[in-house]
């Protein structure tokens, strides 16, 4: 039987594929319109505007020229912590952390906050 713990690290691997891949039809199979990813600018709720954030992401990283590297990754029961870093062509991260609390299989809610220069 999965356990809570591992069935949260499950789709935080699909997740990071998906968004590694620039994929966000598979990406978006892990939210639900109830989701929330909240950022220093505010908060994002439901399937639209988190497909609109990501969508805006995958511009500044795109796939095939993007180094993303996890650094930490901590889980503990329905939650993941992770702080990476990231370089593309246009911009670089040198530290990011995201939290993620993974309910019924779905990310309900996520944080993220990161440092990004422009090339």
């Amino acid at each position: 039987m999965e356990t809570q713990q591992i069935k949260a690290e499950r789709i935080f691997q699909h997740h990071l594929e998906a968004l590694r891949n620039n994929d966000l039809g598979e990406l978006m199979k892990d939210y639900t319109e109830q989701s929330e990813v909240w950022t220093p600018d505010g908060e994002i709720v439901g399937l639209d505007a988190i497909a609109a954030f990501f969508s805006y992401a995958f511009t500044l990283l795109p796939k095939g020229s993007t180094t993303l590297e996890i650094k930490k990754l901590t889980a503990k029961e329905d939650k993941v912590f992770i702080i990476w870093t990231a370089d593309s062509p246009l911009v670089a991260v040198p530290f990011a952390t995201d939290c993620f609390e993974i309910r019924r299989g779905m990310i309900v809610w996520q944080s993220t906050a990161f440092v990004m220069e422009q090339k």
